[in-house]
């Protein structure tokens, strides 16, 4: 809420024969309206349940169908679910979705009307969707003592999510109401390669940083390839040098680089191995999930208290600074009329001044031709009088 706009509303006209001590109550009168605002002030509405899973992954890992053996391990173990669904893009779902994006946003429509291509039109159908998103978290406010977790699947195109404002919006929503963690789903079978595995931990500890939540590694597909060599790359920094050596090209060189900066990330990084097909590993990942809100209410939950106490400092500051100026600007006009404006206006109407004034020498410029015109013509009609009398009998 701008300070300004909100004064200009309060109609400070001091009449020329008002005192200082009229002014100073005049200045006090809009101190007090500005604290009946409560700009900045944010309710203290935390609560310790339910718990929001955010899960990311990469096309292909799995992310979809790891969301649907989710919601059916809460259900056969009777814990209390609640399901979003931010992927407007996806056909069809395994889940039933008590929030869908689908419902509010035609993702075929946006890419009409927009004239966007499949990642554009995901792009903008989410950031749609996240102009509203206050209204989500109420819902979930709503049904808070009746739920234990809430799960959210995102879009394909990891990066629409991670690195978009939308993304960033979503889920500084959810952490600011709720302990949140992030599930980052692996494809197994592809991260046997190094140099895919370095990608892939490389991404994790971007969304680690980006996002300042817990995060937890979930190794899908072990019905397919086992995940305990990825396990042992992480505690192992020799083991991961050994599977390398065997390369010699630069990507080799550079991901044998990276794993020794990354050796203290894997530290205090929990992974899993699971199974969307056949239910493995689900309840070691729920121990995760927990230790990991744990983790938020003791490491980051702080943090984040931190980084909003400095907003709320800067928006007081801000605020001071208006009002200063505010009593600054009725003390010099010694009680004339006080005219709050932002400096946008005085703009708009100097520029649309000087285009007047443009427009009135303009219109001069062709009255002068006009008479010039005029008087060219009075002229010659004289010398045809001339020539006309030469002749007249």
């Amino acid at each position: 809420m701008d300070v300004d706009s909100e004064l200009c509303k309060l109609n400070i006209t001091p009449s020329n024969e008002s005192s200082s001590s009229n002014m100073d109550t005049q200045v006090s009168n809009v101190e007090e309206s500005i604290k009946n605002l409560r700009i900045g002030d944010e309710p203290s509405t935390f609560k310790r349940k339910p718990v929001i899973i955010i899960v990311v992954g990469m096309a292909g890992s799995g992310k979809t169908t790891f969301m649907h053996r989710l919601v059916c391990h809460t259900q056969a173990t009777n814990k209390r679910g609640y399901v979003l669904n931010l992927d407007p893009a996806v056909m069809t779902l395994p889940y039933g979705a008590n929030i869908d994006i689908r419902d509010t946003v035609k993702y075929k429509e946006v890419m009409k009307q927009f004239n966007l291509g499949p990642n554009g039109g995901i792009l903008t159908s989410l950031n749609l969707f996240a102009t509203k998103f206050d209204e989500v978290v109420q819902m979930v406010e709503k049904r808070a003592d009746q739920l234990d977790y809430v799960l959210v699947d995102t879009p394909g195109q990891i990066e629409i999510f991670t690195w978009s404002a939308s993304g960033a919006i979503i889920t500084e929503a959810f952490a600011s109401t709720f302990p949140t963690v992030v599930a980052y789903v692996v494809d197994t079978p592809r991260s046997a390669s190094p140099t895919t595995f370095m990608s892939n931990m490389l991404y994790a500890c971007s969304i680690l940083y980006k996002t300042r939540l817990p995060l937890v590694l979930a190794f899908n597909k072990i019905d397919v390839a086992q995940h305990e060599f990825a396990i042992e790359w992480m505690k192992d920094f020799e083991a991961f040098q050994a599977a390398m050596q065997s390369d010699h090209s630069y990507t080799s060189t550079l991901t044998q680089s990276l794993s020794l900066a990354l050796d203290e990330f894997y530290n205090n990084l929990r992974s899993v191995g699971v199974s969307a097909v056949s239910g493995a590993g689900i309840d070691g990942f729920f121990k995760a999930i927990e230790s990991s809100a744990e983790e938020y209410m003791e490491t980051y939950k702080a943090d984040l208290d931190k980084r909003r106490a400095e907003k709320h400092r800067l928006e007081e500051e801000r605020k001071r600074a208006s009002m200063e100026k505010l009593r600054t600007d009725m003390e010099k006009t010694g009680g004339e009329t006080v005219v709050l404006s932002t400096g946008l206006k005085k703009d708009k109407g100097s520029t649309s001044e000087t285009a007047m004034d443009e427009d009135d020498e303009d219109e001069d410029i062709y009255e002068d031709e006009d008479f010039k015109r005029f008087s060219d013509d009075d002229s010659i009609d004289e010398d045809e009088d001339d020539e006309f009398s030469k002749y007249s009998y």
